[in-house]
């Protein structure tokens, strides 16, 4: 299937999805990445350098909230850029783990110019089902066409 990328307006949904977080997870994590700092896997130390508990590693935060885009991409496009700017943690409790709602939009409708249309992420946060917090990643894709490559994906 492929995607006109020059039919978004901003502020369009592009896609949506909900993801579990463990701590399993993140042990996981930490053995393919090689991360093993206490702070994602140890209340203990978590809580001693002022955290509320453990928290996710930032690459694995943003590789889940990303993929979202690319299925919804497939071939259809890439992405060209991504930047992020982490605006609150995601904790992480022992018990419940987090539910992570990834939602992306149309922040800057199809450049001709560039052939690029930029997303911005934004992550809920559920924990407990009780308290929702949003975690503003801040984030800017750029998903190019494959068959032109301009000279700076903006």
């Amino acid at each position: 299937m492929s995607i006109d990328l020059g039919g978004f307006s901003k502020g369009d949904e592009v896609a949506r999805e909900t993801f579990s977080l463990t701590r399993d997870h993140l042990v996981r994590y930490a053995g393919a990445s090689g991360d093993f700092n206490p702070i994602h896997y140890r209340d203990d130390v978590a809580k001693t350098v002022g955290l509320e508990g453990v928290l996710a590693h930032g690459m694995l935060t943003m590789g889940v909230a990303v993929s979202p885009i690319l299925s919804w991409l497939g071939e259809s496009g890439s992405v060209r850029s991504y930047q992020v700017r982490f605006t609150k943690p995601v904790y992480v409790p022992v018990e419940e783990g987090a539910t992570l709602t990834s939602v992306a939009t149309v922040m800057k409708p199809l450049e001709a110019i560039y052939i690029s249309l930029s997303l911005s992420l934004t992550v809920h946060i559920s924990l407990s089902h009780s308290l929702s917090i949003c975690l503003c990643l801040c984030l800017c894709l750029t998903a190019c066409r494959p068959a032109v490559v301009p000279p700076v994906c903006l």
